[in-house]
């Protein structure tokens, strides 16, 4: 039992003495002069300057959902490209009848490829990925 943790609590103890000699490397290395500037918050690239209850504009959150959207849509491509890259994946998911046929599952994925272009066509036309 002795032999199966040795490793775990050797790599444990090299990442406390790595983080700890990084910490101290930059405190003793790094810049230490503050300011009033420095010391200023600072929200989403604008001064804090105002009342915390005024208008936000909503193009920032435009933004953030379209990045969301196209890369969450584009995660669902991954099983299907390690699928394909190996013969045997798609064979094997016809074989236990998941899947119709081959060409059933590339035009899928052509498909969806259409939808995400359309979308992303369709973001652009009403001006989402514009920054004024």
């Amino acid at each position: 039992m002795e032999q199966a943790v040795l490793p775990i609590f050797l790599f444990a103890a090299c990442a406390t003495l790595v983080a700890v000699g990084l910490l101290t490397l930059s405190a003793l290395v790094g810049p230490s002069k503050s300011g009033r500037v420095k010391e200023m918050p600072y929200e989403s690239g604008m001064d804090p300057i105002h009342d915390a209850r005024r208008r936000f504009d909503v193009r920032f959150y435009l933004v953030a959902i379209a990045f969301l959207v196209f890369d969450v849509e584009l995660l669902f491509l991954y099983p299907w490209a390690v699928a394909s890259r190996n013969p045997q994946g798609i064979d094997a998911a016809v074989a236990a009848g998941w899947v119709a046929s081959r060409g059933l599952v590339f035009a899928e994925v052509i498909s969806f490829v259409i939808l995400l272009a359309v979308g992303f066509v369709y973001a652009w036309r009403k001006g989402v990925f514009q920054w004024r």
